[in-house]
C-alpha cells in the first residue's frame, strides 16, 4: 500500500533547496548596490584573474584615462601651470612643511615716528654777537664733530671790553711781578725797607684774584679755556669765533652713530648781524628715533607686563602699494604719566635703532646721509600678550575664505588640494590652524596665493562643463 508524505515533512526540504539561491541571490543585488564602493579596489584582482583581450585592454586605458579626467576636475583640486604659479608668488620658497610651534598672541595699537625729545635736534646758537662772515655746511649735509659750521666776527662790546680789561690786569702783574723781583734783591743787603716789598706782595695777590675773574667773565661769555690763554699768550683781542659741531656735540655719545647730525636748515646768510643767542642752524641726530604709540585705559596693564619682561615688540611700517614692513625686536622704552582726558589714551614710547639707506660722499668732503626711517612715518605695533604653546601656525596668506569655511591648499603634483580648516586665533599677519587631523605637521602647505588658488576653483567649477563629467569610478 502506497504512502503519502504530509505537508510538515515536505517543506524543510523545499526550503533546503532553495537556500543557496537566496543566498546568492542577495549577494548579487548587495554587490550591485555597492558596485562603485569596491570596484576600484578590487579593479586590480580581478585584472590578473580575468583573461583580457585586445579589444578590453584599450577600453581600459580609455577608463583609466577618464579616471584621471576625473581625478584633474575635482572640485577640491587646481591644477596650475609653472607661469601661473608665478604670477600668484606661489614658488618653492613658499611651499614649506607644517610644524608645531610657539605662537604669541597680540594686540595691535597706531603708532608714529618721532624724533627723541631734546636728543634728536639741536639749535645752534650764536655764543656772542657778531657777524657771520662764512657758511661751511649745506642743508641736509651729515657732519662728523669736528666739523666747522660759521666764522663769526665779534662785534660784541662787552666782550671787547672783557678782553681788554684781561689783557691790561695781566700787563699790570707782570709789572709787579718784576718790581718784587727787584725789591727782592734790594731787602736782602738792607737797602730797602721790608714794609715796602710786602705791600708789593700784597697787591699781587689782589692783582691775581682780578686777573682769575676776568678770565672766568670771558668764559662765562662763551669763550673757551683755549681761547683765553691763547688771548694771554699773544696780546691779542679774540676777533673772530670758528662754530663748530664739538660746540653743539661736545661728547660725541649723543647717538649710536657717535654724533654725526644733518644739518635740516640754515637760519642765517653771509654777512648777517646776528645777537648772541640768535639760531644759526638746526641739527638734527636720526641715528635713533621713538616710536610713541597710543594704547587705551584698559591695555595699560598689558602694557606694564611687557615693560617688566622687556618682551620685545613688533611694528608694522604702513607703506603704500604692499602689505608694509615687519620691524622686530623693538623694546618698550617708558609709559606716559598721564592720560589724554578727551581721547582716554595712554602715549607709550619704544625705540627705533635707524640705518641708513644711502650714505654718499662727494670729493669735496660733503657726505649726504639717507635715513630708512623718517619722524611722522605711520606704524602699528603688535604688543604681545600670552604665548600658546604647540600650535600649527600660518602666514595669513596661506589661508582663503569662503563664507563659513576657511580652507589651506597642499601640493599634490602639478597641482593643489585645498582642505578645510578650524581657525582658532588669527591675526593681521598669522593664523592658528587647529590640530585636528585636518593637516598634519610634515604635511606640505602653500603659504601664500590662498584666496587666488581658491578663486581659481570656483571659477573652474562654474566654468564650461568638463567633457569627462558623470563619470565615476
Amino acid at each position: 500500500m502506497a504512502q503519502t508524505n504530509s505537508p510538515s515533512q515536505s517543506t524543510p526540504a523545499a526550503w533546503a533547496r532553495w537556500t543557496p539561491f537566496a543566498i546568492i541571490g542577495l549577494i548579487a543585488v548587495a554587490a550591485f548596490v555597492t558596485y562603485p564602493q569596491w570596484e576600484p579596489s578590487a579593479r586590480p584582482w580581478l585584472a590578473k584573474i580575468l583573461p583580457v583581450t585586445a579589444g578590453e585592454t584599450e577600453k581600459g586605458e580609455e577608463k583609466h584615462e577618464e579616471a584621471g579626467h576625473a581625478a584633474h576636475g575635482s572640485s577640491d583640486s587646481i591644477e596650475l601651470s609653472l607661469q601661473g604659479r608665478k604670477n600668484i608668488g606661489l614658488t618653492d620658497e613658499f611651499i614649506k612643511p607644517v610644524k608645531l610651534q610657539p605662537f604669541t598672541k597680540s594686540i595691535r595699537v597706531p603708532g608714529i615716528v618721532v624724533e627723541r625729545p631734546g636728543r634728536s635736534v639741536i639749535e645752534v646758537t650764536a655764543p656772542f654777537t657778531g657777524v657771520v662772515t662764512r657758511i661751511y655746511p649745506t642743508e641736509g649735509e651729515a657732519l662728523e664733530p669736528g666739523r666747522k659750521l660759521f666764522d663769526l666776527r665779534l662785534t660784541h662790546e662787552d666782550l671787547v671790553q672783557s678782553q681788554a680789561d684781561l689783557l691790561q690786569t695781566t700787563a699790570e702783574q707782570e709789572v709787579t711781578d718784576k718790581e718784587i723781583t727787584r725789591l727782592e734783591k734790594l731787602a736782602a743787603d738792607g737797602t730797602v725797607p721790608g714794609k715796602r716789598l710786602l705791600d708789593l706782595k700784597y697787591e699781587k695777590d689782589k692783582s691775581d684774584a682780578v686777573l682769575r675773574a676776568r678770565r672766568q667773565a670771558l668764559i662765562l661769555h662763551g669763550l673757551s679755556e683755549a681761547q683765553v690763554n691763547a688771548i694771554v699768550q699773544k696780546r691779542e683781542l679774540f676777533k673772530e669765533m670758528t662754530v663748530t659741531v664739538d660746540n653743539v656735540a661736545a661728547d660725541g655719545k649723543r647717538s649710536p652713530s657717535g654724533g654725526l647730525f644733518q644739518v635740516q636748515s640754515i637760519k642765517v646768510s653771509q654777512g648777517q648781524q646776528v645777537d648772541a643767542g640768535d639760531t644759526l642752524a638746526v641739527l638734527a641726530d636720526h641715528a635713533e628715533l621713538y616710536i610713541e604709540g597710543e594704547a587705551f585705559e584698559r591695555d595699560v596693564a598689558d602694557l606694564n607686563r611687557v615693560a617688566e619682561r622687556q618682551a620685545p615688540i613688533a611694528a608694522v611700517l604702513e607703506t603704500d602699494g604692499d602689505k608694509g614692513e615687519i620691524i622686530e625686536n623693538l623694546h618698550l622704552l617708558y609709559l606716559s604719566t598721564k592720560v589724554d582726558p578727551a581721547k582716554r589714551t595712554l602715549d607709550f614710547y619704544v625705540t627705533l635703532p635707524n640705518q641708513p639707506q644711502r650714505d654718499s660722499k662727494y670729493e669735496d668732503g660733503r657726505r649726504f646721509i639717507a635715513w630708512k626711517y623718517r619722524p611722522g612715518q605711520r606704524v602699528q605695533l603688535e604688543i604681545p600678550l600670552e604665548v600658546l604653546p604647540n600650535r600649527i601656525v600660518l602666514p595669513i596668506d596661506a589661508l582663503a575664505q569662503d563664507g563659513t569655511e576657511t580652507y589651506v591648499f597642499t601640493p599634490n603634483g602639478k597641482g593643489f588640494e585645498r582642505r578645510s580648516v578650524h581657525v582658532e586665533y588669527r591675526d593681521p599677519r598669522h593664523v592658528v590652524i587647529a590640530n585636528d587631523g585636518s593637516v598634519f605637521p610634515g604635511d606640505m602647505v602653500a603659504l601664500t596665493g590662498a584666496q587666488q588658488l581658491q578663486v581659481a576653483i570656483k571659477n573652474k567649477s562654474g566654468g564650461a562643463p568638463d567633457p569627462h563629467a558623470g563619470h565615476s569610478h
